[in-house]
């Protein structure tokens, strides 16, 4: 593998003009996100069309409960991607490859820890929920599976953030789309020819999430970059570690915390009956596309981010918010509105059933429409994170929008209990926690301004001062 070759996947995002390599980079990451969604799409559909109402709504009220289980240890991998990217960006190479194999190191003990986690949780966790009886053995049968692949997708969301830091977001997408195909194909013969059920889409979606591992893992030996990994020097590295932490934990808390309030919201649905799960399944599944394409730019943000203020280009990080503002709320807008437009047809994909889509188009009449919100809160997070920013919107999004759906679900719920008043929620809490969200950009931007681009020892930037 040549030089050449490898720096063909690399962006320059410190120089130049930045909206065409912001697309260049959010499109393959884009769809990335998008392919690993149809892992569960298919998993949902599959089972929905091929095994039963109860099936599916086993498989989809698992979701919550594995992010809140999960995102603690992914968040970890935000760090890594800031930390990469800073150290690419000031150019500290020997530090660059540290943080490389401290990442994909601290991905294989989290994997481990995970599948024992998820074993042992699964049926006491999806009890406490409330899971109906007639669906309970499902679910726990299929989480157990699904957490036997946690290592697997562990080394893949590492690995893909540590290339995202250098700019490179198109190789993992030529792997995930071959890990997809795989997933799609075991899925109808599991399912359809062997009758496994639950057990089948799980198993083919391990077995999918070991290609991607494998084949990102093996980009990381195999190119000669600055990022390159060498299992011989593969440890964790203390200083490296905390850096790590001290950017990703606040992450990964804040998306464990607010998973929180996303358990409580399944287990509300869980109270209209099997037929409503499934439906409230089905529909966020759907809107899982529209966040994904949003969420892109949130991993723009923060690479773009992260590059310009280890090379202390201040201003850029500016201009990186306004872009990816723009186009988040153009993205938001256009996907919202249509899959709510075509929900009814789209949701026949995942059931036939004329009251499971109803419920379906309840949600997404409510979220789809206004998700374009959650995009704008997300991307100023992004860049707040790129910057060494994540304690303050941590707090911001746990209060603005975790522990407000929480009270929401405790007080105006019990008054009022219609999944309509449910679902009104989400909108409620993205407005607020955008608008605190933009005050402390403001705040947080000015004073690095100010700060005219001080270092600390080894690491550009003001995380300390700026939290």
């Amino acid at each position: 593998m040549s030089v050449n070759h490898s720096k063909k996947y690399e962006i320059d995002m410190c120089n130049g003009p930045l909206l065409g390599k912001i697309l260049i980079f959010y499109i393959p990451l884009m769809l990335s996100g998008v392919l690993q969604l149809l892992f569960n799409a298919a998993d949902i559909a599959v089972v929905g069309r091929f095994a039963g109402n109860e099936a599916l709504a086993a498989v989809g009220s698992t979701g919550s409960l594995t992010n809140l289980i999960v995102n603690l240890f992914m968040g970890l991998s935000v760090g890594a991607n800031v930390m990469v990217a800073r150290f690419y960006g000031s150019g500290q190479m020997k530090e660059l490859k540290e943080m490389v194999q401290t990442a994909v190191a601290t991905a294989a003990i989290g994997g481990v820890i995970l599948v024992f986690v998820g074993f042992l949780a699964a049926r006491p966790a999806l009890a406490l929920m409330a899971t109906p009886e007639n669906v309970i053995d499902h679910s726990v049968l299929y989480m157990r599976i699904y957490f036997a692949g946690m290592p697997f997708m562990m080394a893949y969301n590492f690995g893909s953030a540590i290339l995202r830091a250098v700019g490179d977001t198109r190789r993992p997408l030529y792997y995930l789309m071959i890990a997809g195909v795989v997933n799609v194909v075991l899925n109808l013969i599991f399912v359809i020819v062997f009758s496994m059920g639950v057990a089948g889409v799980a198993t083919a979606t391990v077995i999918s999430q070991a290609i991607s591992a494998l084949l990102v893992i093996r980009c990381l030996i195999r190119t000669d970059g600055v990022y390159k990994l060498e299992l011989k020097g593969l440890k964790i590295r203390r200083d490296k570690l905390l850096r790590m932490i001290q950017i990703g934990l606040p992450a990964g808390l804040q998306s464990s915390l607010f998973s929180i309030s996303n358990v409580l919201i399944q287990s509300s649905v869980n109270s209209f009956g099997s037929v409503a799960m499934a439906g409230n399944t089905a529909g966020s599944n759907v809107e899982g596309f529209v966040y994904t394409s949003m969420n892109a730019f949130h991993q723009a943000a923060i690479s773009f981010a992260g590059q310009n203020y280890g090379a202390m280009k201040y201003k850029r990080v500016g201009k990186v918010l306004l872009i990816c503002e723009g186009l988040v709320i153009f993205v938001g807008l256009a996907l919202g509105n249509a899959g709510y437009f075509f929900a009814g047809n789209i949701l026949k994909i995942y059931s036939t059933d004329p009251e499971v889509i109803s419920y379906g188009v309840l949600r997404m009449s409510y979220i789809c429409v206004t998700y374009f919100l959650c995009g704008m809160m997300e991307v100023i997070v992004g860049v707040l994170r790129g910057i060494g920013c994540s304690i303050m919107p941590m707090l911001v999004s746990l209060t603005g929008a975790c522990l407000f759906r929480v009270v929401w679900i405790y007080t105006v719920f019990q008054q009022i209990r219609t999944l309509d008043c449910l679902y009104v929620s989400y909108p409620i809490s993205w407005i607020l926690t955008l608008c605190v969200h933009l005050v402390c950009f403001a705040i947080v931007y000015r004073k690095l301004l100010r700060s005219g681009g001080v270092k600390e020892e080894g690491i550009t930037g003001q995380q300390d001062s700026i939290d």
